[in-house]
Parts: structure tokens; C-alpha cells; sequence
């Protein structure tokens, strides 16, 4: 198969930021070290195609514009090298990585497994303060502009990373997050291309029900459908058209 070019108040608010609140691709987060800030804000970039696959890294370029120095910003890359969004290529440089379409069954086969599990965690150890969350993103659910594809992917992505927080479980966390954001750079790449995301998003009403009813069984349920929708939406549009 050929290659394609290539973060109650408090917590509510926070909610609010991650999916609402991006300036230039970045999710506003607290910092806990300029490695972390340089690596979510790398990060970002790669996932939304600011930085396009295959394309180089200029440490230089990136410690100008993110105001960050030459330190965090290699910790930052060497993190974004072990979660294969970049590599290293001794004597030419840094890349984005490529984009394979050929890695999206496995992705899923691993993301359909352990998402359904995490929804399941959540919906059994959800904190006050994340059902509150909870309940702000099923609000945002009911008012999202459903022809704003950014908004409704900004916020498929926050009620993950909620999700993700609301199983309490730091590796699991970590674990997801490093599948979810290699399946945002082929939601990204698909964007504009007729993909069903108002359908992939409103599924998360059912799913986000579920969590707050303490229903793990159906929290599961709903999450593996979804991933299972990802899969196939992302294949009809790359390899089937």
C-alpha cells in the first residue's frame, strides 16, 4: 500500500479549553515542565497536519516560534520519536513521520481492545469532578455547530482525553494517548473529504450517557462501535474511493 504524503470548575473549564479553546493547532494545557509544554505543543501540530507528514523538523524554527529552549525541545522530539510521530535519520535530519494506511487495522485492532476498556473504567471510577466535565461535554455535544468539521473534531477529541482521565489509570492513559493521536492524523488528512465525524461525534452522547450512569458494560459497547466506525469511515475514504 503505497504511503500518503506526508492537556467542578476547574475541571470544567479545562474541558471547555481542550476542545474549545485551540490557538494554531495547540490544545491549551498546564504545563508541567517546558519538555511537557514543547511536547503538547509539537504534538499538536504533527496531529492536526501543521506540521505535514515527511516533512523536516526544524529544531531552530520550532524553539523561535514556541519560545521554548534547545533542551526541551529535543526531550520533547525524543518523546515524539518513541510514539513514532517522529524519526531521526542520521546525517539528514528530523521527520515528521508518513503516514501508512496500511497501520490503520492494526492501530484499530489495538484501539478497539483498550478504548472499550477504558470506557468501562470510567463509567466505574469517574470522579465528582469528572462526571462534571462529563455532563459540561454532553452540553457541547447539544450545541456544537454540526457543519464546523475543526469544532467537531477539536471536540471528538476532548471527550477521548476526558475519557482517558475518567479511567484513572496513568499508563492506560498514556497508552491511549499514543494510539488516539496517531488516529487523529488520518481523521485530519480525511477532514475535508466527506467523512461522517457529525455522526462519529453525536455517537458520543450514548457513550457519555453510559459513563455518567455508572453503565460500564454499555460504556464499552458504544466505545468499540465507535472505533470500529473510525475504522471504516477512514478506509471508505483513503482506499476504497
Amino acid at each position: 500500500m503505497a504511503r500518503i504524503g506526508e492537556g467542578r470548575r476547574g475541571l470544567v473549564s479545562q474541558a471547555r479549553a481542550l476542545g474549545a479553546g485551540r490557538t494554531q493547532g495547540v490544545v491549551p494545557h498546564v504545563a508541567r515542565s517546558h519538555s511537557e509544554e514543547a511536547y503538547l505543543r509539537i504534538r499538536d501540530r504533527i496531529v492536526c497536519l501543521d506540521m505535514p507528514p515527511g516533512s523536516v523538523v526544524e529544531e531552530g524554527r520550532l524553539r523561535d516560534e514556541l519560545d521554548i529552549g534547545r533542551t526541551p525541545i529535543r526531550e520533547a522530539l525524543q518523546r515524539l520519536a518513541w510514539e513514532n510521530l517522529v524519526r531521526s535519520v542520521p546525517h539528514r535530519g528530523t521527520f515528521v513521520t508518513n503516514v501508512d494506511i496500511t497501520d490503520l487495522a492494526r492501530i484499530t485492532e489495538v484501539r478497539v481492545v483498550i478504548e472499550g476498556h477504558a470506557a468501562r473504567l470510567a463509567a466505574e471510577r469517574a470522579t465528582a469532578g469528572d462526571r462534571a466535565a462529563i455532563g459540561d461535554l454532553l452540553e457541547r455535544l447539544a450545541q456544537v455547530e454540526l457543519t464546523n468539521q475543526r469544532e467537531l473534531m477539536q471536540l471528538d477529541e476532548a471527550i477521548h482525553r476526558q475519557i482517558y482521565r475518567s479511567a484513572r489509570n496513568p499508563f492506560l492513559e498514556n497508552t491511549l494517548d499514543r494510539y488516539f493521536n496517531l488516529s487523529l492524523r488520518l481523521w485530519y488528512l480525511v477532514l475535508d473529504r466527506g467523512v461522517r465525524l457529525r455522526e462519529a461525534v453525536e455517537e458520543h452522547a450514548e457513550l457519555l450517557r453510559a459513563i455518567l450512569a455508572g453503565d460500564g458494560q454499555r460504556a464499552d459497547e458504544c466505545m468499540q462501535r465507535h472505533v470500529i466506525g473510525f475504522e471504516r469511515e477512514i478506509r471508505k475514504v483513503l482506499v476504497e474511493r
